[in-house]
Protein backbone atom coordinates (compact mmCIF):
# COMPACT_ATOMS: atom_id res chain seq x y z
CA UNK A 1 0.00 0.00 0.00
CA UNK A 2 1.47 3.30 -1.15
CA UNK A 3 1.10 5.26 2.09
CA UNK A 4 2.28 2.47 4.40
CA UNK A 5 5.71 3.99 5.02
CA UNK A 6 7.87 4.96 7.98
CA UNK A 7 7.08 2.93 11.10
CA UNK A 8 4.45 0.93 9.13
CA UNK A 9 6.79 -0.06 6.28
CA UNK A 10 7.49 -3.70 5.52
CA UNK A 11 5.96 -6.86 4.09
CA UNK A 12 6.21 -8.98 7.26
CA UNK A 13 3.95 -8.04 10.21
CA UNK A 14 6.07 -10.05 12.65
CA UNK A 15 9.18 -8.11 11.64
CA UNK A 16 7.27 -4.85 12.15
CA UNK A 17 6.09 -6.06 15.57
CA UNK A 18 9.65 -7.02 16.58
CA UNK A 19 10.89 -3.61 15.43
CA UNK A 20 8.23 -1.77 17.44
CA UNK A 21 8.97 -3.88 20.53
CA UNK A 22 12.71 -3.18 20.19
CA UNK A 23 11.94 0.56 20.08
CA UNK A 24 9.68 0.24 23.14
CA UNK A 25 12.45 -1.53 25.06
CA UNK A 26 14.41 1.73 24.87
CA UNK A 27 11.58 4.00 26.05
CA UNK A 28 9.16 2.08 28.30
CA UNK A 29 10.08 2.16 31.98
CA UNK A 30 8.56 -1.20 32.91
CA UNK A 31 7.70 -4.37 30.99
CA UNK A 32 7.65 -3.18 27.36
CA UNK A 33 6.60 -6.74 26.47
CA UNK A 34 3.41 -6.61 28.59
CA UNK A 35 0.22 -7.56 26.77
CA UNK A 36 -3.42 -7.42 27.83
CA UNK A 37 -4.54 -10.96 27.00
CA UNK A 38 -8.26 -11.54 26.37
CA UNK A 39 -10.04 -14.89 26.56
CA UNK A 40 -13.66 -15.97 26.96
CA UNK A 41 -15.25 -18.48 29.33
CA UNK A 42 -17.77 -21.19 28.39
CA UNK A 43 -20.60 -18.65 28.47
CA UNK A 44 -18.75 -16.24 26.19
CA UNK A 45 -18.02 -13.81 29.05
CA UNK A 46 -14.67 -12.07 28.37
CA UNK A 47 -11.69 -12.08 30.71
CA UNK A 48 -8.59 -9.93 30.35
CA UNK A 49 -5.29 -9.77 32.26
CA UNK A 50 -1.72 -8.59 31.79
CA UNK A 51 0.90 -11.19 30.88
CA UNK A 52 4.42 -10.93 29.46
CA UNK A 53 4.99 -11.78 25.82
CA UNK A 54 8.20 -13.78 25.64
CA UNK A 55 8.81 -14.22 21.92
CA UNK A 56 7.69 -12.95 18.55
CA UNK A 57 8.41 -15.86 16.23
CA UNK A 58 8.29 -15.80 12.43
CA UNK A 59 4.57 -16.65 12.48
CA UNK A 60 3.32 -16.46 16.07
CA UNK A 61 3.42 -14.73 19.46
CA UNK A 62 4.41 -16.82 22.52
CA UNK A 63 3.80 -16.43 26.27
CA UNK A 64 4.05 -18.83 29.23
CA UNK A 65 1.76 -19.68 32.13
CA UNK A 66 0.36 -22.33 34.44
CA UNK A 67 -1.90 -24.67 32.46
CA UNK A 68 -4.24 -24.86 35.45
CA UNK A 69 -4.88 -21.10 35.40
CA UNK A 70 -8.21 -19.63 34.33
CA UNK A 71 -6.65 -18.12 31.19
CA UNK A 72 -5.16 -21.46 30.18
CA UNK A 73 -8.45 -23.29 30.76
CA UNK A 74 -10.34 -20.71 28.71
CA UNK A 75 -7.75 -20.86 25.92
CA UNK A 76 -7.90 -24.66 25.85
CA UNK A 77 -11.69 -24.57 25.67
CA UNK A 78 -12.02 -21.90 22.96
CA UNK A 79 -8.76 -22.44 21.07
CA UNK A 80 -8.65 -18.68 20.45
CA UNK A 81 -7.40 -15.52 22.16
CA UNK A 82 -6.65 -11.86 21.53
CA UNK A 83 -4.26 -9.32 22.97
CA UNK A 84 -3.28 -5.70 22.79
CA UNK A 85 0.23 -4.36 23.36
CA UNK A 86 0.23 -0.63 24.16
CA UNK A 87 3.20 1.68 24.58
CA UNK A 88 2.43 5.10 26.06
CA UNK A 89 5.95 6.37 25.38
CA UNK A 90 5.66 5.60 21.66
CA UNK A 91 1.93 6.37 21.29
CA UNK A 92 1.50 3.03 19.53
CA UNK A 93 -0.29 -0.25 19.96
CA UNK A 94 -0.57 -3.65 18.31
CA UNK A 95 -3.77 -5.70 18.42
CA UNK A 96 -3.74 -9.43 17.65
CA UNK A 97 -6.48 -12.05 17.29
CA UNK A 98 -5.87 -15.69 16.49
CA UNK A 99 -5.88 -19.38 17.22
CA UNK A 100 -3.83 -20.84 20.05
CA UNK A 101 -1.78 -24.00 20.49
CA UNK A 102 0.48 -25.18 23.31
CA UNK A 103 4.24 -24.69 23.34
CA UNK A 104 4.99 -27.69 25.51
CA UNK A 105 8.31 -29.00 24.26
CA UNK A 106 12.02 -28.12 24.28
CA UNK A 107 11.37 -24.38 23.75
CA UNK A 108 9.25 -24.33 26.92
CA UNK A 109 11.98 -26.24 28.77
CA UNK A 110 14.60 -23.74 27.59
CA UNK A 111 12.56 -20.72 28.59
CA UNK A 112 11.75 -22.22 32.00
CA UNK A 113 15.45 -22.94 32.58
CA UNK A 114 16.30 -19.31 31.74
CA UNK A 115 14.12 -17.97 34.57
CA UNK A 116 15.50 -17.19 38.03
CA UNK A 117 15.56 -20.08 40.49
CA UNK A 118 12.94 -18.37 42.68
CA UNK A 119 10.61 -17.94 39.69
CA UNK A 120 11.06 -21.59 38.75
CA UNK A 121 10.27 -22.71 42.29
CA UNK A 122 7.33 -20.32 42.41
CA UNK A 123 5.88 -21.98 39.32
CA UNK A 124 5.92 -25.30 41.19
CA UNK A 125 4.42 -23.79 44.36
CA UNK A 126 1.55 -21.74 42.93
CA UNK A 127 -1.77 -23.35 42.08
CA UNK A 128 -2.53 -20.35 39.88
CA UNK A 129 -6.06 -18.90 40.09
CA UNK A 130 -7.06 -21.26 42.91
CA UNK A 131 -8.15 -19.91 46.34
CA UNK A 132 -5.28 -19.25 48.77
CA UNK A 133 -5.76 -19.04 52.55
CA UNK A 134 -2.85 -16.64 53.17
CA UNK A 135 0.49 -15.42 51.86
CA UNK A 136 2.12 -17.42 54.66
CA UNK A 137 0.58 -20.59 53.20
CA UNK A 138 2.07 -19.76 49.81
CA UNK A 139 5.51 -19.14 51.28
CA UNK A 140 5.29 -22.42 53.18
CA UNK A 141 4.53 -24.17 49.90
CA UNK A 142 7.55 -22.48 48.28
CA UNK A 143 9.74 -23.78 51.13
CA UNK A 144 8.30 -27.29 50.73
CA UNK A 145 8.83 -27.26 46.96
CA UNK A 146 12.39 -25.97 47.41
CA UNK A 147 13.17 -28.93 49.67
CA UNK A 148 11.61 -31.35 47.17
CA UNK A 149 12.91 -29.90 43.89
CA UNK A 150 16.32 -28.61 44.94
CA UNK A 151 18.07 -25.66 43.34
CA UNK A 152 17.63 -26.72 39.70
CA UNK A 153 13.99 -27.73 39.28
CA UNK A 154 12.77 -29.10 35.96
CA UNK A 155 9.75 -27.55 34.26
CA UNK A 156 6.49 -28.59 35.93
CA UNK A 157 4.20 -30.69 33.74
CA UNK A 158 1.42 -28.16 34.40
CA UNK A 159 3.44 -25.15 33.20
CA UNK A 160 4.36 -24.15 29.66
CA UNK A 161 3.68 -21.89 26.74
CA UNK A 162 0.95 -20.87 24.36
CA UNK A 163 1.54 -19.83 20.78
CA UNK A 164 -0.95 -17.37 19.24
CA UNK A 165 -1.10 -17.79 15.47
CA UNK A 166 -2.77 -14.59 14.29
CA UNK A 167 -5.56 -14.34 11.78
CA UNK A 168 -5.51 -10.56 12.27
CA UNK A 169 -2.89 -8.01 13.39
CA UNK A 170 -3.55 -4.28 13.64
CA UNK A 171 -0.84 -1.65 13.96
CA UNK A 172 -2.00 1.68 15.41
CA UNK A 173 -0.15 4.95 15.92
CA UNK A 174 -1.45 8.12 17.52
CA UNK A 175 -2.16 10.99 15.16
CA UNK A 176 -2.76 14.70 15.66
CA UNK A 177 -6.36 15.68 16.40
CA UNK A 178 -7.18 11.98 16.97
CA UNK A 179 -6.62 11.26 13.28
CA UNK A 180 -4.73 8.06 14.06
CA UNK A 181 -3.01 5.75 11.57
CA UNK A 182 -4.32 2.18 11.55
CA UNK A 183 -3.32 -0.72 9.31
CA UNK A 184 -5.05 -4.09 9.62
CA UNK A 185 -3.27 -7.20 8.36
CA UNK A 186 -5.73 -10.06 7.82
CA UNK A 187 -4.90 -13.58 6.65
CA UNK A 188 -6.21 -14.33 3.18
CA UNK A 189 -7.20 -17.77 1.96
CA UNK A 190 -3.74 -18.54 0.57
CA UNK A 191 -1.83 -17.98 3.83
CA UNK A 192 -0.72 -14.50 2.82
CA UNK A 193 -1.92 -11.17 4.16
CA UNK A 194 -4.40 -8.56 3.02
CA UNK A 195 -3.47 -5.12 4.38
CA UNK A 196 -6.00 -2.30 4.72
CA UNK A 197 -5.76 1.20 6.10
CA UNK A 198 -8.63 1.79 8.54
CA UNK A 199 -10.35 4.98 9.60
CA UNK A 200 -9.27 6.15 13.06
Amino acid sequence: MSDRTGIFAGDDPFAIARRWLAEAEKTEVNDPNAIALATVDGDGLPNVRMVLLKEIEDAAFVFYTNYGSVKAQEIEQAGKAAFVMHWKSLHRQIRVRGTVTREDGPKADDYYASRSMKSRLGAWASQQSQPLSSRAALMAEVAKVTAQQGTNPSRPPFWGGFRIDPVEIEFWADGAFRLHDRFRWRRDGSGGWQVLRLNP
